[in-house]
């Protein structure tokens, strides 16, 4: 798929992109530390590439760095709700 003809999400074009206002955006690219949110839904915007988000898994947050190629993909992609199931060895 070319970049250009990429739709940011299932949502109607004129709408235009989820995302939520964070407040302390220019202080975490200032300072780099993390943005802590739970807004699982929110949009990857270009402006968010380098910055650190901890993102709520359901139980605790997970660490995640923002790169060029996550741009268009919604936050909550990148922390996984549920873990990997394996069986465990018997003896």
């Amino acid at each position: 798929m070319l970049p250009t003809a990429v739709r940011l999400g299932g949502r109607s074009a004129w709408k235009g992109p989820f995302f939520v206002a964070f407040p302390n955006l220019r202080e975490a690219l200032e300072n780099n530390i993390p943005v802590v949110t739970q807004a699982r839904s929110c949009t990857i915007l270009p402006n968010f590439v380098g910055l650190r988000f901890h993102i709520h898994n359901g139980k605790d947050y997970v660490p995640v760095m923002v790169t060029q190629d996550m741009v268009g993909h919604k936050l909550g992609e990148f922390a996984q709700t549920r873990k990997r199931f394996s069986y465990k060895k018997s003896k």
